[in-house]
């Protein structure tokens, strides 16, 4: 994602109230010194260019957000869309939050990083710098029906200097040495104290990181324009983000795949027949999640007030006061959850679509109780995007979206949302 230098200052500013809260760019690791000397080596072996910046920010992947900024380019650390990569420079990367991920498997797969390799990152780090390569064995993707393919992901490491290269030199010249009367070759001794100077003494040093091979079942990726990819289910599916290369997709495909664009409502009724997602009105009505949608979707229709929006969403007579300002057909719609539930006791034959607002019925879905872990957070982040009508789960699937969300809605709701976000945080 590129955004033209004029809009650079703005994009900063918009987010400060999130800033000020510690709701946006938190948690990020500070660069300074000759830790920027060796980040800059490590886009070189990326065949980037240096930064000019004395000092800035790292996520867990160690991506920066003034970098972004200073080259104009979210993704400054991809090579094309297949092939992300990640700089380890130091071990207060691990934990991090990622900022910025391409898939939606990133942030796990630098947990594993860690996991594996605490020891030698920390050894590593003191001295030197790690890139990671995050390779799905495909050089480039060349149409949607890639994605199928990406069934696993080899993790590849290469050292700043290559120094687990010149461990290995090293301990083979000792190696030598120990053998025979080698232990006189003057030409051997100069060799190992050359090695010495330039490398430190390297024979005790974790330097060795193995690649990792991890598995990807479903997953999110911003290839093509955003698509959800969807296994292990009936049947695969794949979801678009983008209109265009949805009816593409559509006209060229032979494979048995379900395709949907995000907006299809077609969309959420095979993720209910399909076991995906579930949805039961009447306890869902009871939640603090429905709560939350419904004065998401009461403030989109209220106009001027007398009162701070932040009041009136947290005051029961405020809201019905100001519900009652709203045209008859749009306060059936705020409240068709409650108009539905009450009418249901009596009208046995009372059919859900003809009283319930569709947002409701699509924004109220959740993941399949039976689903593993991996697979409901994959959904959660597909529901939020489908419906974006709770602003506390659009924070936590999908923070990018709640960003862009967030510049679109009015000051007082913003602090409403940022007040909500925080005491969810208790």
């Amino acid at each position: 994602m590129r955004f033209p230098p004029s809009r650079k200052l703005k994009k900063q500013q918009e987010l400060e109230k999130l800033k000020a809260a510690g709701l946006y760019g938190g948690a990020l690791v500070q660069v300074s010194g000759s830790i920027v000397t060796r980040y800059n080596d490590c886009l070189a072996m990326l065949g980037l260019s240096p930064t000019s910046l004395e000092r800035f920010t790292i996520d867990g992947m160690g991506w920066s957000p003034e970098i972004a900024l200073e080259k104009d380019n979210n993704f400054y650390l991809n090579i094309g869309e297949a092939n992300p990569n990640a700089i380890i420079i130091t071990p207060e990367q691990n934990g991090k939050p990622v900022h910025m991920p391409f898939h939606s498997f990133d942030r796990d797969i630098m947990t594993a990083i860690f996991a594996a390799y605490p020891l030698q990152i920390r050894d590593i780090t003191k001295d030197s710098a790690i890139v990671v390569h995050l390779d799905q064995e495909i050089d480039a993707y060349y149409e949607p029906f890639d994605l199928l393919r990406y069934k696993k992901i080899s993790v590849h490491f290469n050292l700043l200097d290559n120094l687990d290269q010149k461990q290995a030199a090293q301990l083979e010249l000792i190696n030598t040495f120990e053998t025979a009367n080698n232990f006189i070759d003057r030409q051997l001794h100069q060799e190992i104290l050359a090695s010495a100077q330039a490398y430190g003494d390297l024979r005790e040093r974790k330097l060795q990181l193995p690649s990792l091979e991890l598995p990807i079942g479903s997953f999110y990726t911003k290839a093509f324009g955003g698509i959800f990819v969807l296994r292990d289910f009936v049947t695969d599916i794949i979801v678009f983000e983008d209109k265009a290369l949805f009816a593409k997709a559509i006209e060229n495909s032979s494979l048995e795949v379900n395709l949907f664009h995000i907006s299809h409502h077609e969309l959420t009724v095979t993720l209910v027949s399909q076991g995906i997602a579930q949805f039961d009105i009447k306890k869902a009505a009871k939640t603090d999640r429905y709560d939350r949608i419904k004065k998401h979707i009461f403030a989109e229709h209220l106009g001027p007030t007398e009162h701070p929006l932040p009041e009136i969403l947290g005051s029961h007579l405020l809201f019905k006061k100001y519900l009652n300002t709203l045209e008859p057909d749009t306060r059936k719609k705020v409240m068709s959850v409650e108009l539905y539930n009450q009418r249901k006791i009596i009208e046995r034959d009372l059919k859900l679509e003809d009283v319930v607002d569709l947002q409701y019925t699509q924004a109220l879905l959740e993941p399949h109780k039976n689903l593993e872990v991996e697979h409901q957070e994959i959904i959660w982040s597909l529901l939020a995007k489908i419906v974006p009508k709770d602003p506390l789960h659009l924070y936590w699937y999908e923070k990018e979206a709640f960003y862009n969300a967030f510049k679109t809605w009015k000051p007082d709701y913003q602090d409403w949302v940022i007040e909500l976000i925080l005491k969810s945080r208790d």
